[in-house]
């Protein structure tokens, strides 16, 4: 398989049984750019949310409700 950044030959499994920590990645570099472009908004869904099924009113009147605790 190839990397999905940098498109080098990268294995999810070698022969030996080891496995890849960065799959799908080829390394903690290129896993790390990809996570930095998410942050960054460079990326983004093709397709707009489904923000009208949920009802966030529900939400923070369940969430006032709760006890507050202090870890």
């Amino acid at each position: 398989m190839r990397c999905p950044l940098c498109r080098k030959e990268t294995f999810w499994r070698a022969a030996d049984g080891t496995e890849n920590p960065w799959r799908p990645f080829c390394s903690e570099r290129c896993q790390l750019i990809d996570l930095g472009k998410w942050a960054s908004e460079e990326y983004s869904l093709s397709q707009p949310g489904h923000d009208e099924l949920v009802d966030y009113e529900a939400i923070d009147r369940e969430l006032e409700d709760e006890p507050s605790y202090v870890h």
